[in-house]
């Protein structure tokens, strides 16, 4: 089983930063994405950022160049800089991988409670 949990969210003005934190535990074979996704009030699930295992970064094109991921072993991050009202929303982090042991191996995906995000304008 594997356990993920969200920190760091709060109420900030618009302009401000806030970096959030979302650590993976559990047992695990392997980590094979961190992805940091949102969910505002009446709209739908959206990704933000995600983060490959050995590969690049990607963003929505509505956070380009102001949020950052980051992944420090079984630990992302995603700092928010140039917070808009718009990024208000409960931001949650899911994590894929591998579970099980020789010779089953199984495709995980877990997420968070999540953590919200709102930014005054």
């Amino acid at each position: 089983q594997v356990q993920v949990v969200e920190s760091g969210g709060g109420l900030v003005q618009a302009g401000g930063s806030l970096r959030l934190s979302c650590v993976a535990s559990g047992d695990y074979i392997s980590i094979n994405s961190m992805n940091w996704y949102r969910e505002a009030p009446g709209k739908q699930l959206e990704l933000v950022a995600g983060l490959p295992k050995g590969g690049s970064p990607n963003y929505a094109d509505s956070v380009k160049g102001r949020f950052t991921i980051a992944r420090d072993e079984n630990t992302v991050y995603l700092q928010m800089n140039s917070l808009k009202p718009e990024d208000t929303a409960v931001y949650y982090c899911y994590v894929r991988g591998v579970v099980g042991a020789t010779p089953y191996f199984y495709d995980f995906e877990t997420r968070g409670q999540g953590t919200q995000v709102t930014v005054s304008s």
